[in-house]
């Protein structure tokens, strides 16, 4: 019994692992998606009989580095791509 329980759960494990591997070669990451279109929105001015905003509690939005244009057709990043900070 318990060496049916133990061959199931082998061949279930090893299915999974190999459909996590295959995948369609034809994907790629062409097409524009919805967050790539977004663009900085206008700031917040506060109305002269309130105090203004504290500059410091803005979060400030790093720029991604500058990396080459990609081939068309290429597969999908694994990893983002590495983002500039102010310090160095």
């Amino acid at each position: 019994m318990l060496e049916k329980i133990l061959k199931t759960a082998v061949l279930v494990a090893s299915f999974a692992l190999l459909s996590g591997c295959g995948g369609n070669e034809e994907l790629s990451c062409d097409e524009v998606r919805r967050y790539q279109l977004a663009t900085e929105g206008k700031r917040i001015e506060t109305p002269d009989d309130l105090d203004d905003l504290e500059p410091l509690r803005e979060m400030p939005l790093p720029k991604a580095s500058p990396r080459p244009e990609r081939p068309p057709g290429s597969p999908c990043l694994d990893l983002p791509p590495s983002v500039l900070t102010g310090n160095k």
